[in-house]
């Protein structure tokens, strides 16, 4: 309360009156600071409801996408007793907890069972049911992903992205608030250009109830992967395209010939596109971690497809049919009514950069995340599964590198450190035969997952960035039996060198 005013010099009444405005003043805006606090503007929600372009879904497995937001981010199931559990934030607004699923999923194997919508419309993706196109789930269902098999960072903090290998999908029907028809709608989502295919579809958008085709213009989703549809592409992608059922379009016609657009190559990458159901459609794509936006296309929709019919189901990973066959990695992204203009999207991608993605896992010590070669240091030569078998047993050796799924391995992250080496041709991962702790035997193997420490491994980043593996059971580390140079040499377990160049030294590539 203000003290009363008694009578004052004219001078001492001109400052008493420009105190009170003041004071009103700082009232005034520590009103609005406790309705709008400084971060609701720099999520990317609450930028597009600033816009005029509100979020109707909202998904993602590493951030609030709102200020405002303290839910569920996704929910995990392991298969040792089906148990769930919701991963969520570490704070409202904030980013991803991802502590309790790598203790709720140690020594067993986790599936990503729903990605919940952080809006107020409750548009959860569930994994979908199927469609025209059967997944490889119980009666033609699709699967979720492996909930350990991307792990990344974001603002430093451990967090798990979305491997949406073939036959993966999530979908809601008749989702609520959604545009459909010839409405106008905006879609980002945040991907890699480490893992794409050309087939169909690595979508996120809308799609048909039906999850059957149900004509042109039914559709309005990004498509992001290498597909060329319509001949005429330039390079070898991948790309943001349209797909408006029937087709991932690159432009109006469909071709690509734009010489500027052969592909974008990023760790992390924002993919948008927007469509006012009559008219236009438009393409962006970003850098997710710096800069700007760039726009291959925005131009009229292809003959046919105006308007735009689009139905009410969201989905992510597959087309509107159930397609399956595309792959792909998600870790955010929005739908919105109206047709976001291009100084919110700008808005949004700054707040995809400041939101600090970054490759490995958290608890892996900075390792790349996602499947890759792993060269030998003294050789070039590539680790590999003996035979290209799934068969446990098999062993692990080194061999020229082909680029072949047996070649193909992934940091899952455990605790302290810790991890498998996951074999993608088969799944299983590099382990020690019997538990031994003995050096020099060549007796590395593939097993099944089991979270034995003989099957865990720490990596340790060297100076000139390739890695050594020391087994969480004996001490030692992966090691190329007798420093071998030759194709088929066995691995084995050796006391660790901790020195760059060796045949303990391993480059991701």
């Amino acid at each position: 309360m203000f003290p009363v005013l008694r009578r004052l010099p004219r001078a001492g009444r001109l400052l008493a009156a420009c105190l009170l405005a003041l004071a009103a003043a700082v009232l005034a805006l520590g009103a609005q600071a406790a309705v709008n606090p400084a971060s609701a503007a720099s999520l990317p929600c609450d930028i597009y409801a600033a816009g005029g372009t509100p979020c109707v879904a909202a998904h993602s497995t590493t951030r609030a996408l709102l200020a405002s937001y303290n839910g569920p981010l996704y929910q995990i199931q392991r298969k040792s007793d089906q148990k769930y559990l919701d991963i969520g934030l570490l704070s409202a607004g904030g980013y991803v907890d991802a502590a309790p699923q790598v203790s709720f999923c140690a020594g067993t194997s986790c599936t990503i069972t729903k990605i919940y919508d952080q809006t107020a419309n409750h548009n959860d993706l569930p994994i979908s049911w199927g469609g025209l196109w059967k997944g490889p789930g119980p009666n033609g269902a699709d699967i979720g992903a492996d909930a350990m098999a991307l792990p990344i960072t974001v603002a430093g903090h451990p967090a798990y992205g979305i491997k949406s290998t073939p036959g993966t999908g999530y979908r809601v029907d008749h989702a609520k608030g959604v545009p459909t028809g010839a409405q106008p709608e905006g879609i980002y989502m945040v991907t890699s250009s480490n893992y794409v295919n050309q087939w169909c579809c690595f979508d996120y958008g809308s799609g048909e109830n039906s999850h059957t085709d149900t004509g042109n213009a039914t559709m309005n989703a990004i498509y992001w992967g290498t597909a060329c549809w319509f001949g005429g592409c330039t390079g070898s992608g991948p790309w943001v395209e349209a797909d408006l059922e029937n087709g991932m379009y690159h432009t109006g016609s469909g071709s690509n010939k734009d010489p500027n657009n052969s592909g974008v190559h990023f760790p992390f990458v924002s993919a948008w596109e927007k469509n006012n159901g009559t008219s236009n459609f438009t393409l962006k794509y970003g850098n997710a971690t710096s800069g700007g936006l760039t726009m291959p296309y925005s131009g009229p929709l292809p003959n046919g497809y105006s308007p735009m019919r689009t139905d009410s189901s969201l989905l992510l990973g597959t087309g509107g049919d159930n397609s399956n066959s595309g792959q792909g990695e998600f870790f955010e992204g929005a739908i919105t009514s109206g047709y976001p203009s291009d100084a919110t999207e700008n808005a949004v991608q700054a707040s995809i950069t400041a939101a600090g993605y970054g490759s490995g896992g958290g608890t892996g010590g900075g390792f790349p995340g996602g499947y890759h070669p792993l060269v030998v240091g003294n050789d070039g030569l590539c680790l590999d599964v003996f035979g290209n078998t799934s068969a446990a047993g098999a062993a692990i050796d080194q061999w020229s590198c082909n680029g072949q799924s047996n070649q193909q391995f992934q940091f899952v992250a455990g605790s302290n450190g810790y991890g498998e080496l996951q074999a993608q041709n088969s799944g299983l991962v590099v382990g020690v035969s019997g538990g031994s702790t003995a050096q020099g035997s060549p007796d590395i193997v593939q097993q099944a997952r089991s979270g034995a420490a003989s099957t865990m491994w720490k990596p340790v980043q060297q100076s000139d960035g390739s890695w050594s593996f020391q087994n969480q059971n004996s001490g030692l580390c992966l090691d190329v039996y007798g420093a071998g140079s030759n194709q088929g040499q066995q691995l084995d377990q050796w006391p660790c060198k901790n020195a760059a160049g060796t045949n303990q030294d391993f480059i991701p590539r």
